[in-house]
């Protein structure tokens, strides 16, 4: 292939960009940049790949040709969906989270297996028909830290074993289709009480240890054929006292391209995350990845920027035109993979593929019946519950004041909710007045009405990156309380993380009917009301 020095360093490069068509739409503006600026670093810089979020599927499908229409080279389309296609981009399958399967595994192994693989083969057959072909899953962090803000039912569950056999059966399942996959976070994320989006967190563990635990199911991975690794932005202190794993020669090259024999793509987190850009320049930190070895620099502050320094430490001698040769190889590689048909001799020419992808039976591909019932399966299955079920609604005739109590993290950021949705439609239909409340928003002073009322309490916590969970917990359980002095909590509903389950558990009396739910989503909450009121 012959590309110069700065087109070889962009190819490097994945920025992110949001999956809304128009300026303004776009909701993050510090990291997704206006369409001009977008399509220079595609169409002149020769970018090498973008991270799409927002917007629908039929939206993405549209955008991702738009994308490849502006680029110099083919891309890489890349989208964090651990949890489907549809997790992202509405209309398409929304799967539970990981931790789901791992809960379902507990009782059923091959079932737990099967629904796995199945959710990979989903996940890969809708995102190549939007026109994605890097999903940025499976998480294959064992989270065996109860308090770990970040990582929680975004992993799929508290041991090695589970970890490893689902999330290799998620690869599986993707592997039908021409799309690659990305074990994270290497070298571990589940250990943590600090999410790396906005700290540097800090793993005590021996060498010895993080062998016999954390590496397990990367291990696995690699030898199921995973396309891709992502670093973890965390200090390993046991391989290297001074740098976090991302800019760790010892750590990417040492550990997992020598020890491991990892072969495929090394990519950084988002470097754009406070774990790295509290500490690092924008000009340092991308040179410190390719350094440590990373194939991909994923979300660098300045793209320009980053692939300006990076050719200059080439020019410097400090780093070697061999070593961006090799990534460029592996890039090559799995562009070659994704786009049957490329010709990386001429990487400017676009396989035919590109123009006829999109749109093709989106219909029939995105949320098919075998997909839902899947869905359905694993979520019924995988309910807690407790108390009196079903709780029968008040008669007309005895007339109560009955609220709907939804407690969230941000109501402002709050994809599964709105007033179509089952957590707020269905009892609003059976005659409760809404009642939401956020961490921002928490109205401890405010009367709970008279002891005649009833409250349904619904809980929807979770781990999510950049948003602790240590607020909204402590205005749940204060919520919790008063309903349980007032004798007004009628049926309580958790959604999302099972800790929270847990440390609420000791405050439910036994006759006090709930549920748990590890999905959010609209169909976890249909499920998750009908089975509590028996419908």
């Amino acid at each position: 292939m012959n590309l110069s020095l700065a087109e070889q360093v962009a190819q490097m490069v994945v920025v992110r960009a949001s999956g809304y068509l128009f300026d303004h739409q776009i909701r993050y503006r510090a990291w997704e940049p206006p369409a001009e600026q977008l399509q220079h670093w595609l169409q002149d810089l020769g970018v090498g790949g973008v991270l799409l979020v927002d917007g629908s599927a039929v939206e993405i499908a549209v955008r991702t040709q738009q994308l490849q229409s502006w680029a110099k080279f083919p891309l890489l389309l890349a989208a964090d969906i651990e949890e489907g296609v549809g997790q992202r981009f509405a209309g398409a399958t929304w799967f539970p989270p990981p931790m789901t399967f791992g809960s379902l595994a507990s009782s059923q192994p091959q079932k737990a297996v099967e629904a796995a693989k199945q959710m990979g083969n989903i996940t890969a057959l809708e995102a190549q028909a939007i026109g994605l072909n890097w999903i940025l899953a499976p998480v294959v962090d064992v989270n065996n830290n109860p308090d770990n803000p970040v990582i929680n039912v975004r992993s799929f569950g508290e041991t090695p074993a589970t970890v490893s056999q689902l999330a290799s059966a998620f690869i599986r399942g993707c592997q039908s289709y021409p799309v690659l996959t990305t074990a994270k976070h290497f070298p571990g994320h589940g250990d943590t009480a600090i999410d790396s989006h906005l700290e540097l967190p800090t793993i005590p563990h021996s060498a010895q240890r993080l062998n016999q635990l954390e590496l397990i199911p990367f291990r696995e991975a690699i030898s199921t054929g995973v396309d891709a690794v992502m670093s973890a932005h965390l200090l390993i202190a046991a391989w290297d006292n001074q740098r976090p794993a991302t800019l760790s020669r010892s750590i990417l090259t040492g550990q997992l391209r020598q020890k491991l024999g990892f072969e495929g793509l090394i990519v950084t987190d988002a470097l754009v995350m406070g774990a790295i850009a509290n500490q690092y320049s924008p000009e340092e930190a991308p040179v410190l990845a390719v350094e440590a070895g990373a194939d991909i620099i994923l979300m660098p502050v300045d793209p320009e920027v980053a692939i300006r320094s990076v050719c200059d430490a080439v020019v410097s001698g400090r780093i070697s035109p061999e070593r961006i040769r090799s990534s460029v190889q592996r890039i090559c590689s799995a562009k070659a993979k994704v786009y049957p048909g490329w010709n990386r001799e001429h990487p400017g020419l676009f396989p035919s593929e590109i123009e006829k992808r999109a749109f093709r039976g989106l219909s029939q591909t995105l949320s098919s019946s075998v997909a839902q019932a899947t869905v359905s399966t694993v979520l019924q299955q995988t309910l807690k519950m407790g108390g009196t079920i079903p709780v029968k609604l008040p008669s007309q005739t005895e007339t109560p004041q009955l609220r709907n109590v939804v407690i969230v993290d941000d109501l402002l950021n709050c994809g599964f909710l709105g007033n179509h949705t089952p957590a707020i439609a269905l009892p609003t239909e059976w005659g409760y007045q809404l009642k939401l409340i956020d961490s921002k928003n928490q109205p401890f002073q405010e009367s709970l009405h008279s002891e005649t009322s009833l409250t349904l309490l619904q809980i929807f916590l979770r781990g999510n990156p950049f948003r602790g969970s240590a607020d909204l917990t402590e205005v749940a359980e204060i919520m919790l309380k008063n309903l349980l002095k007032t004798s007004q909590l009628q049926a309580l509903v958790i959604y999302g993380s099972p800790y929270a389950l847990e440390r609420f558990r000791s405050e439910i009396p036994s006759h006090l009917p709930y549920i748990f739910s590890f999905g959010q989503m609209p169909s976890a909450q249909v499920i998750a009301l009908k089975t509590l009121f028996g419908m």
